[in-house]
């Protein structure tokens, strides 16, 4: 296991995504990433994080983020790990497990 803390961050709504119409909503696929990623990696530090881009954030990196969301440079659910995009609209697991193993995850 690593030492490294890996933060998954879901930026999403309560709204399903445009051009995402028959994917599930933000909320459910942030709840499935975490018990995907908790079947495989049991013993994994991550912390998770969901953040609707619709409701304002008193951190700035968070609304600067969800304004760029919000102004479709991004289909969401937006998966970032650490910061760093990792997918998004309809996020795939093997993606998001490749990041998470660059990260150290085991």
């Amino acid at each position: 296991m690593s030492d490294q803390s890996v933060k998954l961050t879901v930026y999403g709504a309560n709204q399903i995504c445009a051009s995402c119409v028959n994917a599930p909503g933000s909320r459910e696929t942030y709840e499935w990433l975490q018990a995907a990623i908790a079947r495989k990696y049991q013993d994994a530090s991550i912390e998770y994080e969901y953040i609707d881009i619709f409701q304002p954030s008193d951190k700035e990196e968070q609304e600067a983020f969800s304004r760029r969301v919000r102004n479709e440079e991004f289909f969401y659910p937006v998966v970032l790990i650490n910061g760093k995009v990792v997918d998004e609209g309809n996020p795939r697991l093997k993606k998001v497990f490749q990041a998470l193993e660059a990260h150290g995850i085991q």
